[in-house]
C-alpha cells in the first residue's frame, strides 16, 4: 500500500483533483468527512463537542456545523479545543480504514490540515494543490461563502508556502480543470503508479 497525503488551502481545488485521483484507480479519503463522522450524533466525540460548546450549537438535534465553524473561526482556543477532541478520533479512523484496504492499493488522504497535524501521519509522498490567494476568495464567492468567512478560514490555515515546504510534488492549479486534471494525470503515472508497482507495473 502507497499512503499519499493530498493538501491544500480553502478553495485551491483539491477535492477536485482528489476525483480525478479516484477516476485513476486510487482509493481517496476525505479527513473532512471523517471530521464529521467522529462527532455524529451518537458518538462520544458528539458528547464531548457538546459539554464544551453548549446546547447552541444544535439544531434539530445535530451539531449545526455552520454554528460551530462560526464558534471556532473567531476563538483560537476554541478551535484548539475542537481540535483536541476531534484530531485522536479521526486518527483513530484513519487507522482502521487503512488496516482495512487492500494492501495493493494507493490510498490518496484529502487532508487539508496537514501541517498543522505535524504530519503524524505515515505518509510516503505528500502532494500540494496551490493557487494564488485572490483566486482561491473568487472560487469561495462564487461557491457562496461571504468575504469575511473567507478571511477567517485563511487566517485559521497554514500558507501555501508552508504546505509546498513539506511536499514532495506540488499542483498548480491556476488554470483550467484540464490543466488540473493534466497535472494529477502525470503525478499519478510518473510518481505514484511506479512507487506502488514498480515502473513494470508489477
Amino acid at each position: 500500500m502507497l499512503l499519499v497525503a493530498l493538501t491544500g488551502g480553502i478553495g485551491s481545488g483539491k477535492s477536485l483533483a482528489a476525483e480525478y485521483f479516484a477516476e485513476l484507480g486510487a482509493q481517496v479519503l476525505d479527513f473532512d468527512q471523517l471530521a464529521r463522522d467522529v462527532i455524529e450524533r451518537g458518538t462520544e466525540g458528539f458528547d464531548e463537542v457538546l459539554t464544551r460548546f453548549g446546547d447552541e450549537i444544535l439544531s434539530h438535534g445535530v451539531i449545526d456545523r455552520s454554528k460551530l465553524a462560526h464558534i471556532v473561526f473567531s476563538d483560537s482556543d476554541a478551535r484548539l479545543d475542537l481540535e483536541a477532541i476531534v484530531h485522536p478520533r479521526i486518527r483513530e479512523e484513519f487507522d482502521l480504514i487503512v488496516g482495512e484496504l487492500d494492501r495493493g492499493s494507493i490510498l490518496i488522504s484529502q487532508i487539508p490540515l496537514l501541517v498543522e497535524s505535524k504530519n503524524k501521519y505515515p505518509f510516503e509522498f505528500v502532494i500540494a494543490v496551490s493557487a494564488p490567494e485572490e483566486l482561491r476568495r473568487a472560487r469561495l464567492l462564487e461557491g457562496g461563502m461571504k468575504d469575511f468567512q473567507i478571511t477567517k478560514r485563511f487566517e485559521a490555515q497554514s500558507t501555501d508556502q508552508a504546505r509546498e515546504a513539506i511536499a514532495d510534488a506540488v499542483i498548480h492549479n491556476t488554470e483550467d480543470k484540464d490543466h488540473l486534471l493534466r497535472q494529477v494525470e502525470n503525478l499519478y503515472e510518473g510518481n505514484l503508479y511506479p512507487m506502488r508497482f514498480g515502473k513494470s507495473g508489477e
